[in-house]
């Protein structure tokens, strides 16, 4: 695996990460669907915030367990924490450095029914 790296659209939060697999998740509901946030779960050891935390700010919704992050200053949704992995980070591809979104397979999740869609979604490893 390899290391890749990314970040906000203004450069103040920078990540990089590592992924077992090239697939990513795209999710019809309705946050992530205005967002067009493209999924990647990687655990916690394949994730390093590099630059921004102070610039990072909170949303949450519904239950309340996803931690939806975004920058201050540019509003970009980089990465969070997830409802179905909150133990994980879920990068958004899009905000991948060069083409490395290309590199994804992307696989549609049925969001709007999420109770009854979650269990299609496979840990990460």
């Amino acid at each position: 695996m390899t290391w890749v790296g990314g970040g906000c659209h203004c450069g103040a939060v920078r990540f990089r990460a590592r992924f077992a697999s090239w697939d990513a998740i795209d999710c019809n509901c309705s946050v992530c669907t205005k967002k067009g946030f493209l999924h990647a779960i990687v655990p916690e050891a394949d994730f390093v915030l590099e630059a921004g935390a102070e610039h990072l700010v909170t949303y949450t919704f519904g239950t309340h367990t996803a931690r939806h992050l975004f920058c201050r200053t540019c509003g970009v949704h980089a990465f969070y924490r997830p409802r179905s992995h909150p133990d994980c980070w879920d990068v958004n591809t899009r905000c991948l450095d060069g083409d490395a979104a290309a590199r994804f397979a992307v696989k549609p999740f049925d969001g709007k029914n999420w109770e009854d869609a979650i269990g299609t979604l496979r840990a990460p490893s």
